[in-house]
């Protein structure tokens, strides 16, 4: 089961997502955290922090487990 992270607007930048996900504290420790870390962003291996992430988009990071980007309710 995966955790969802809503959102208000039509995207979010994977940088932003990560922190807003509580994964990272600060959006310096981004570019650490992806060289440590696998990030899968619809099943494809991610390293850009500005990837661009929208609803329904499924990101998957060993150890932390999947999220699913959605909707703010």
């Amino acid at each position: 089961m995966s955790e969802r992270i809503e959102i208000s607007t039509e995207y979010i930048p994977l940088k932003s997502f990560l922190k807003l996900a509580n994964i990272v504290e600060s959006g310096g420790m981004v570019k650490v955290f992806l060289e440590e870390f696998d990030v899968f962003v619809n099943g494809e291996l991610e390293q850009r922090r500005g990837r661009k992430l929208y609803l329904g988009d499924t990101v998957e990071i060993e150890e932390f487990g999947t999220f699913e980007v959605v909707r703010e309710e």
